[in-house]
């Protein structure tokens, strides 16, 4: 395998990951089986998840915390900013949690480590933007 061929085999690996990240995170619409099976797509059995708000593992946690955001801000969705960055097993990735009205009151970033099938084994998440309370 040619140098450019394992840069772009990466770079979808990451793409991959984060996609199924957004999914998961904007999977509430779903129903819950919808919601579980899309934490199980992104995220592994163990993943933690840590931001300033939050501090959990496991798909029930996840999934909890998931559901508490789109509860304080229903009918909004997570849309990445930019381009995932990479290497090794470690990806980050800018977001923003875009209202109705097409503003994003809220934008962060995350870094999350990858297991060997790709998916989320840990995130460290840091918050950009956060709406005056």
């Amino acid at each position: 395998m040619t140098q450019t061929g394992t840069q772009q085999n990466s770079t979808d690996r990451y793409a991959d990951a984060v996609a199924r990240y957004f999914a998961a995170w904007n999977a509430a619409g779903a129903g819950a089986d919808g919601a579980d099976k899309a934490v199980a797509a992104a995220f592994t059995e163990d993943a933690t998840y840590t931001d300033p708000l939050a501090d959990t593992a496991g798909h029930d946690g996840l999934a909890a915390v998931i559901a508490g955001a789109h509860a304080q801000f229903p009918g909004f969705v997570f849309r990445p900013l930019g381009t995932p960055d990479g290497h090794h097993d470690v990806v980050r990735f800018g977001w923003e949690l875009v209202a109705p009205d097409g503003s994003a009151p809220v934008a962060g970033f995350d870094v999350a480590a990858l297991a060997a099938d790709g998916r989320i084994r840990t995130v460290s998440g840091f918050l950009d933007r956060v709406p005056a309370m």
